[in-house]
């Protein structure tokens, strides 16, 4: 497989050094790719990296995860408006290690191939490193003028007049360049990728191993992902779309890949997934043929979900959707556990009623039109009954006088009362 031909076809190259591909052609080597470790999980927007490591070592190279604990502390001025807070090293080896958990089920780290993926932190090769060391050799071989000239630096300073920029963030660059100076002596390390808001940084390092070292390395960068309505890609209405399920159920991140536009479906189907050309391109075709059956958002979402999270996952994010839009029965609802119920109805209206009345039992009539004002009145109550509009917990409601009790409650808390075909209301007995 030829790497740079492979990201050239799913559009993952913005700027590529020239002699990059020329090079990786001559045999196995290794290159990274930086990774900010101030979260205990990786969030979508991580995996355009984490997908071209992924595709680099299928390619039968060496594919570094360079975990940024050292320059972690600092911040990256890139595409920043302020500084960051600074990490103290206990939280960032719990940060490392949970990423770590996260990277294996994108690369191989255990077995004995020689091109197996590794993990390093900057911090172990920063920690100890003198300040005065530090200016000394590396230092001196950048000039300020150079390190102005960068994007980043520039953008910062435009944007940040009154405040400027700290040194710790002009910094930065020098730092990075420096772990690509290290992974170039200790891990014959000859590529580094990243975002293209990185092309500055990366180069930095490229130059520092020429004038150090009098080495070559090289440079390759991926477009930053948008959404094709201009929109920041990976966003929800509740924050970043993260790989741990404790911050992003496998219901919600199965739903945010279904529910992309034909536009991003068609470019992220490429970057986000490791299926061949001539699939894709097939799947492309039938959504220009049947667009109203999505068959490229269910197959990202599907691929995406499973490589992140489990088949058993995805299954059960479909079959909860089907909760919602399709024609499931009572037995998927007692499925759900309370998570992704909650997820599931978290846009619908929702009644808190005491859970007395169901200890008790209630008529449905008086539970729905008094307790609970799912229905204005009785009598519409009584015609949704009688034409089967009215259902609890997906099961038809036949008796209007039916008496509800505390084995209806799902969980021993919800009741899911819908009327007609879409409209739900969530019952939370307290």
């Amino acid at each position: 497989m030829n790497f740079v031909e492979e990201l050239k076809w799913r559009g993952m190259i913005h700027d590529i050094m020239p002699g990059t591909e020329e090079f990786l052609q001559k045999g196995m080597t290794s290159a990274y790719v930086g990774i900010d470790p101030t979260a205990d999980s990786l969030h979508i927007g991580h995996l355009v990296g984490v997908m071209m490591l992924r595709h680099f070592q299928q390619a039968g190279h060496r594919p570094l995860a360079l975990v940024g604990g050292a320059t972690g502390m600092i911040g990256d001025p890139s595409m920043k408006s302020q500084e960051r807070n600074l990490l103290d090293e206990k939280t960032l080896r719990k940060n490392q290690e949970a990423i770590k958990v996260q990277l294996a089920k994108f690369l191989d780290f255990e077995s004995e191939v020689p091109n197996r993926a590794v993990l390093v932190n900057n911090y172990d090769w920063t920690k100890d490193y003198s300040f005065l060391n530090f200016i000394r050799d590396i230092g001196k071989y950048l000039t300020v003028n150079y390190m102005m000239s960068k994007d980043s630096v520039k953008k910062r300073l435009a944007a940040d007049s009154r405040e400027g920029m700290s040194f710790t963030e002009f910094s930065y660059q020098l730092l990075q360049g420096y772990d690509y100076l290290f992974l170039y002596e200790n891990y014959g390390c000859r590529l580094q990728m990243g975002g293209s808001d990185q092309w500055g940084n990366i180069t930095t390092g490229t130059e520092l191993i020429r004038k150090k070292l009098g080495g070559e390395a090289f440079a390759l960068t991926c477009p930053l992902i948008t959404k094709a309505d201009g929109g920041k890609f990976g966003k929800t209405e509740s924050g970043n779309v993260w790989l741990d399920r404790r911050y992003t159920s496998p219901y919600k991140f199965y739903q945010f890949w279904l529910n992309v536009s034909d536009l991003d479906a068609e470019k992220y189907i490429k970057i986000f997934t490791a299926l061949p050309k001539a699939e894709i391109d097939s799947l492309i075709a039938e959504q220009l043929v049947t667009p109203h059956l999505r068959p490229l958002q269910k197959r990202l979402a599907q691929e995406v979900t499973v490589m992140v999270h489990s088949q058993e996952d995805y299954e059960a994010a479909v079959e909860a959707s089907n909760i919602l839009f399709g024609n499931s029965t009572s037995e998927a609802l007692k499925k759900l556990d309370e998570e992704t119920l909650l997820d599931v109805f978290s846009g619908v209206e929702q009644y808190e009623v005491s859970k007395d009345l169901f200890a008790a039992g209630i008529k449905a009539v008086e539970l729905l039109v008094e307790k609970a004002p799912v229905l204005p009145s009785k009598s519409e109550m009584r015609k949704l009954v009688q034409s089967n509009g009215l259902s609890i917990n997906k099961e038809k409601l036949s008796d209007f006088d039916a008496v509800i009790d505390s084995s209806y409650l799902l969980g021993d808390k919800y009741l899911l009362v819908q009327k007609g075909k879409k409209n739900y209301f969530l019952l939370i007995a307290k």
